[in-house]
């Protein structure tokens, strides 16, 4: 299973908000956490199977448009995103959220 990351960027912590629950609840993602940018941008992270972080942002990027001043900056979808860039940016699994990506997956990590 090729493992993806996907990215919503958005202008206001309500719309990512929005679309970071939008994400997680349309397709068998695990949200990663986000990124406050500065000027009121935004990221959200998410982690998955390729097709399934591609459900993640559509669903995300529909559901922005709920949040009154709600904009979408911008999105991107890496798919086999190269291991060194998770030891660099914030993409990685972390102890706080291998328990959703268990839920995810249904398949413990190596090693436990």
């Amino acid at each position: 299973m090729a493992i993806a990351v996907g990215m919503i960027e958005t202008l206001g912590f309500p719309a990512v908000v929005e679309a970071a629950d939008a994400m997680v609840k349309a397709a068998r993602v695990t949200l990663v956490g986000y990124e406050k940018i500065g000027s009121g941008r935004v990221t959200v992270i998410v982690r998955g199977d390729v097709s399934e972080v591609q459900a993640s942002v559509a669903a995300g990027v529909d559901n922005v448009k709920r949040v009154n001043g709600g904009q979408v900056l911008s999105t991107h979808i890496i798919a086999r995103p190269h291991e060194n860039l998770e030891f660099v940016l914030p993409i990685r699994y972390t102890e706080a959220v291998e328990q959703f990506r268990e839920s995810v997956s249904g398949i413990r990590p190596y090693g436990r």
